[in-house]
């Protein structure tokens, strides 16, 4: 029985140092492992199913099968701390560190600008050193195929990728491509030196287009430390000697599991007959998120993967026999050495078998994942199981009453996730056999091949252009260079410290937040009897706990905890405070809440029928709208729906909440983009004033928005349990949780009509948006009125009318997304402006350039456009995409194929840059300089990657004329500059830019006396005397941008400071039989004023590309008709990675087009770039439009965002799409509804 078994010890290595766990708990992941019990926080938790890489770390043991030392990668967060048993865990801090020395990988990460917020970091630094480590010479295919595991939000993965071909054996140049058009050595000879012999003739000096202020150069591959592979960590000699000796069996017994290891086939068995309902888990790559997410238990849990009958490999004449404890990587590298050395005819299972492979998940998930596992979860989606039963697999069965063969057919699968196999059976080994010659290939048509190749992505090539510094420009002087992130190398190395990493309190507290299961319901009762019997259970808080207000919120309309009514699934009732976080969430999914239900708002249509809305419509007016419709040649009306998103920052909403235990003091660590709003709402909750609560910031793992105003929901509930218990509270929440909490990017249905003339100029538009606000207000009418000062995205159109109108409904409040409404507004201009065009038949470069502003003219909202460089940003997007002979290249391709078709498309932007809010746009800043001449900067914005601290550095050291190494920030904090602006509207630059230069000019002005008196003194010199003299060497700064106001009711006043501008052409290929699409090659020309930092300003652009990327073309919120939330983590919701990005991906920065209006003549560049990703979305529109051509329709047709492959697919009109007719609306229940 059970419980007659003892418990053995664990015994295994992380970063050479040997650990011994007696008190095993089989439910414990590695991740926490090493984060709560070794104090290793570079490790990260992204989202605990094994999709975001975040935690990766590599794991090595002697395989005796190979008998070899074998290295892979894995994700910690799934991980059993029980399969460590004698293995080697690496981390992210055992291979460098700051304090001694950068691994080569983790420098060139950093050197290389692929480290933004930073989060994502150690996983892929992990990842890279696990493939380096087996080896040590990749080529660049290989290199990108690693990182399918792994995802990052910032940086649109460039970087990374540019800084990691370092290592490849077949790197051979400055990263223009290889051998390529845009490659610097094409045509000579020699290949590239890397810059190591610099001189003149070096191919990384050369300028381009002989402009001689032009450089391609963001990092030198020179000062890369090589890669020593004799360097790198021995495998501990302790665990080489165990290789010889019998493995033991194993038991470990934690509160409510058992997992039991054993080391034969007899045991095994006679385990499985003992307890039948056992799972055997191999990977816990399903077992896992189960116990995890879906809050199963299982007592009992076989682990085989010691069993030599389950982990061996067979040749046969039949075919090739897997155990089924053979891992997917070790099949694959079966499979391919199989495909290589085989006639193609027959490996064409296994060619499948790799194609699917290919797709099915990261190298993480794979080098656990057994065979086995994926058949006997018997998952409806799975990506191998038709495959197999395709081509009749046989399968071996065992038990202990003998084995048994069957074929994998239409018999295998009884039911949902249901087999043939008997309770006390197991799955054994499965046969993959060979196929037979065929001779279709000689059937199909030339114009037909096009549906037999599989989508493959060529290795991506790029080109950064940026305008270098005034020669004479001192070296000390880091404005306008692209100086790396300062916490680059930190982050690179586990170092950097986020909100989760800080080590707990002693008798610190977790808590779990208890949230609806309904849309719209009464409370009747809660229950936390059972949730009072969990281990470790402290308290239950509610809304009768609160001391203070219960009322938060943007605009104090939701509560801080449901106090009778919910009002969207998701809603947060309650929390449970324990001494763990594994208990704190077992006993808040133990609370049992009753509820009277209501009829739920979920969709913009069922807001608009029952005329359930935010305050009155928003509207802007100019011109005669229907004077204009009169006079138009042609009238189209239409309408767009544009999907929400999720913000997905790597790193989760997480607050520590610590009592002071005096006059009501607390302090608050919090991953928050808004400090200010963070005190205001923990001080209403407490009952305090402001003055008693401090909220401090590092750093963010990414905010996108997503933290502006949604991180209140998090901190105040922790504040509220802080006072409630006395202690030190914590809570992170888990990925789930956040995308069901916090909210997203607003959907926005678009309906217009246009008027315009023959040749394509717009007379007169009239528009209505309607945004789903969600449950509360938040930031949605803010949102609304970008949308609608950008309903004329660039554009001239004389006469306009738009209204834009705030649903309210019972999903989580949507929220501030980079762009702000700004993308959606502008994406129903592209709309309409594609259906003008197609109505016309004339080139769509030809009518949007037609119809595009110029310097002097008036907005709709009647702001002057002033310094308007649009125009050029479009001509030279047009020279550098090479767009007239492409467009030939791409009608020629069309021609010859049917069912794959190219498409391209080239948009532009215009970006209103300010907090639509006038008072909002002020910041202040404070500089302290020490007797040692070293100087500590806090200014009102908070980091979150997108290198603010940085840049305010080199505006510091730029105005005090001081090394950037003798200044430092520490922290955002609400004791040091107090009333901030949250950091968003990509204004923060703009806003601490000034105020730091403010700042540090005071301070210069009190050194003065000192410098004139002393010339040819050093800084340090010159604040020493000060400090003698009694001269404050303490300064505030405080600016706020003039000018600024709009007034609705007339339509003028100038709501934005100024406009940033950006051009970018696009080309896709789809695949219209699946709707896959590919990205070939990005063009992108940005206006970014004189750049601060070119790294970070292009870091910037190809990151809100990227995201934007994901916004129209692959990320979909999927809703239940009753407002619950499908997508919950990276297995249903799909950010772009690492193969998404375009495979020419070239970045060039306007040149000589200084901004008055900000600081250094530089530009907000933050949230502009995000919407020319609609220039993909266009591509594929282009694409699609071919496609329905060979179909015989022309015309304007409806595609909405994001262009899923379903929507491309569809779109694509053809014999196929004829027989699936879709069924009517109101003949069926819906699985998701449209929100």
């Amino acid at each position: 029985m059970a419980s007659e078994r003892t418990t053995d010890q664990l015994i295994f290595f992380v970063n050479g140092k040997k650990v011994l766990e007696k008190n095993v708990d089989p439910e414990t992941t590695l991740l926490t492992y090493l984060r709560r019990k070794l104090g290793l926080p570079g490790t990260k938790l992204g989202c605990g199913e094994g999709g975001c890489g975040a935690c990766t770390v590599m794991i090595s043991k002697f395989d005796n099968s190979q008998k070899k030392i074998v290295h892979y990668s894995v994700n910690a967060c799934l991980f059993p701390i029980c399969a460590l048993h004698h293995v080697a865990v690496t981390t992210v801090e055992g291979i460098g560190s700051t304090k001694t020395r950068l691994h080569a990988v983790q420098e060139r990460i950093a050197k290389s600008h692929g480290s933004q917020c930073g989060f994502c970091t150690p996983g892929i630094v992990m990842s890279m050193y696990a493939l380096l480590r087996n080896r040590p010479q990749p080529n660049m295919e290989e290199i990108e195929e690693n990182f399918q595991g792994n995802l990052c939000r910032c940086t649109g993965y460039r970087p990374i990728l540019q800084g990691y071909r370092t290592f490849a054996k077949d790197w051979s140049c400055c990263g223009k491509g290889i051998n390529g058009p845009g490659c610097c050595m094409t045509g000579k000879v020699g290949g590239c030196c890397g810059r190591k012999v610099n001189d003149t003739g070096c191919c990384m000096n050369e300028k381009e287009d002989n402009a001689a202020m032009v450089s391609s150069i963001l990092f030198n591959p020179a000062e890369f430390h090589p890669l020593d592979p004799t360097q790198e960590p021995i495998f501990p000699p302790e665990l080489l000697n165990q290789k010889d000796k019998p493995q033991e069996p194993l038991c470990f017994k934690g509160e409510r599991v058992m997992w039991i290891q054993p080391t034969t086939l007899e045991e095994l068995l006679a385990l499985k007959a003992q307890y039948s309902n056992a799972k055997l888990v191999v990977g816990n790559t399903e077992v896992g998120i189960e116990m995890r997410l879906k809050n199963m238990l299982y007592p009992v849990i076989i682990a085989p993967a010691w069993i030599p009958e389950m982990t061996f490999v067979q040749h046969t004449e039949e075919g090739i026999t897997f155990g089924a404890a053979c891992t997917l990587s070790f099949v694959e590298v079966v499979l391919k050495k199989a495909v290589a050395e085989l006639p193609s005819y027959k490996t064409e299972l296994f060619q499948a078998v790799l194609e699917q492979l290919r797709w099915f998940a990261g190298p993480q998930i794979k080098n656990v994942a057994a065979l086995g596992g994926n058949i006997m979860t018997a998952s409806p989606i799975s990506d191998l199981n038709p495959v197999f039963m395709a081509c009749g697999s046989k399968l071996t069965l065992a038990s202990n009453e003998g084995r048994r063969t069957i074929r994998m057919d239409e018999n295998f699968f009884t039911g949902y996730r249901k087999t043939v196999l008997k309770p006390k059976e197991i799955l054994l080994s499965i046969e993959m056999p060979y196929s037979r010659k065929n001779n279709l290939d000689e059937l199909v048509p030339s114009k037909y091949v096009s549906a037999t190749e599989v989508f493959h992505k060529d290795l991506v090539a790029n080109v950064q252009l940026f305008q270098e510094v005034p020669a004479g420009q001192s070296v000390e002087d880091m404005v306008g260079r692209p100086m790396v992130h300062l916490s680059a190398a930190k982050q690179a190395c586990g170092e950097a410290v986020y909100c989760d990493d800080m080590p707990c309190y002693e008798n610190e507290r977790y808590l779990t937040l208890v949230t609806s299961t309904k849309a719209h319901a009464k409370i009747i009762s809660i229950d936390t009897t059972e949730a009072q019997s969990v281990p470790g259970f402290v308290c239950f808080i509610s809304a009768k706990d609160i001391p203070g207000s219960n009322d938060t919120g943007i605009a104090n309309d939701e509560p801080v905890f449901a106090d009778n009514m919910v009002t969207c699934i998701g809603h947060i009732i309650g929390g449970v405070v324990a001494d763990t976080h594994e208990h704190s969430r077992r006993a808040a999914k133990a609370v049992k809440i009753k509820y009277e239900e209501f009829t739920p708002i979920v969709t913009i249509q069922e807001a608009i029928e029952k005329q359930s809305f935010y305050k009155s419509p928003r509207k802007i007016e100019k011109g005669d709208v229907q004077n204009g419709f009169e006079e138009s040649d042609h009238i189209v009306e239409g309408e767009m729906y544009i999907g929400g998103q999720e913000h997905f920052y790597l790193e989760t909403h997480c607050t520590i909440a610590v009592p002071k235990g005096e006059d009501g003091e607390m302090e608050l660590f919090v991953s928050t983009q808004n400090p200010m709003k963070t005190q205001e709402c923990v001080a209403s909750a407490l009952g305090v004033p402001a003055n008693r609560i401090l909220v401090r910031v590092k750093r963010m793992g990414g905010g996108f928005g997503g933290k502006e105003s949604r991180s209140t929901l998090l901190s105040t509930a922790v504040a509220v349990a802080a006072f409630k218990t006395g202690h030190p509270v914590r809570c992170m929440l888990d990925r789930d949780e956040d995308m069901l909490i916090t909210g997203g990017r607003h959907p926005f249905l678009g309906r217009y009509k246009v008027g315009f003339m023959k040749n394509g100029k717009i007379n007169s538009l009239e528009v209505s948006y309607y945004s789903n606000g969600g449950n509360s207000e938040d930031l949605s009418l803010a949102v609304m009125d970008r949308a609608l000062f950008h309903m004329d995205n660039s554009y001239n159109i004389p006469n306009i009318k738009g209204v834009g109108t705030v649903c309210k409904t019972n999903l989580s409040s949507n929220t501030a997304l980079r762009g702000f409404g700004g993308p959606q507004g502008m994406m129903v201009v592209e709309c309409w402006m594609s259906d003008v065009i197609l109505t016309c038949g004339l080139p769509a470069e030809q009518v949007r350039k037609l119809n595009l502003y110029n310097e002097g003219d008036l907005t709709h909202f009647n702001q002057k456009l002033e310094g308007f460089t649009l125009r050029r940003c479009w001509e030279e997007c047009l020279v550098n995409s090479k767009y007239y002979a492409r467009r030939k290249l791409i009608d020629e391709f069309n021609r010859q194929n049917r069912w794959k078709k190219r498409g391209i498309a080239i948009i532009p932007t215009k970006f209103g840059i300010s907090f639509t809010l006038s008072f909002l746009n002020q910041a202040g800043a404070l500089v302290h300089v020490y007797i040692d001449g070293s100087v500590l900067l806090t200014h009102g914005g908070t980091e979150m990657g997108q290198g603010l601290h940085t840049k305010m550095i080199q505006v510091a050291s730029r105005t005090l004329g001081i090394p950037t190494t003798s200044i430092h920030i520490s922290e955002t904090s609400t004791n040091t500059v107090p009333n901030t602006s949250a950091t968003a509207a990509s204004v923060s630059t703009d806003l601490n830019g000034m105020a730091v230069h403010k700042a540090c000019e005071t301070i210069l002005e009190r050194l003065e006396p000192f410098k004139r008196s002393n010339p040819k003194g050093s800084w340090k010199d010159w604040v020493g005397a000060a400090y003698v003299k009694c001269v404050s060497l303490s300064a505030t700064g405080f600016y706020r941008i003039p000018n600024l106001r709009y007034d609705y009711e007339k339509n003028e006043g100038n709501p934005f400071n100024y406009f940033s501008y950006g051009v970018a052409c696009s080309e896709v290929e789809i695949d219209c039989l699946t709707g896959d699409h590919k990205n070939l090659r990005t063009d992108i020309v940005m206006d970014v004023g004189t750049s601060l930092n070119p790294a970070i300003d292009i870091g910037q652009i190809e990151g809100g590309f990227i995201q934007g990327l994901g916004l129209f073309t692959l990320e979909e919120l999927r809703y239940s008709p009753e407002g619950d939330l499908y997508t919950r983590g990276p297995g249903m919701y799909k950010i772009p990675a690492f193969g998404d990005i375009p495979t020419e991906f070239y970045v060039s920065l306007l040149r000589d087009c200084p901004n008055s209006k900000a600081i250094y003549s530089s530009k907000a560049v933050g949230e502009p770039p995000l919407f020319l990703s609609a220039s993909v979305f266009y591509a594929i529109k282009d694409a699609i439009l071919a496609a329905r051509a060979e179909s015989g329709l022309t015309g304007p047709f409806r595609l909405d965002s994001p262009a899923t492959p379903e929507r491309i697919r569809n779109a694509c009109v053809d014999m196929f799409t004829k027989l699936c007719p879709s069924a009517k609306p109101g003949t069926f229940k819906p699985w998701s509804v449209r929100v």
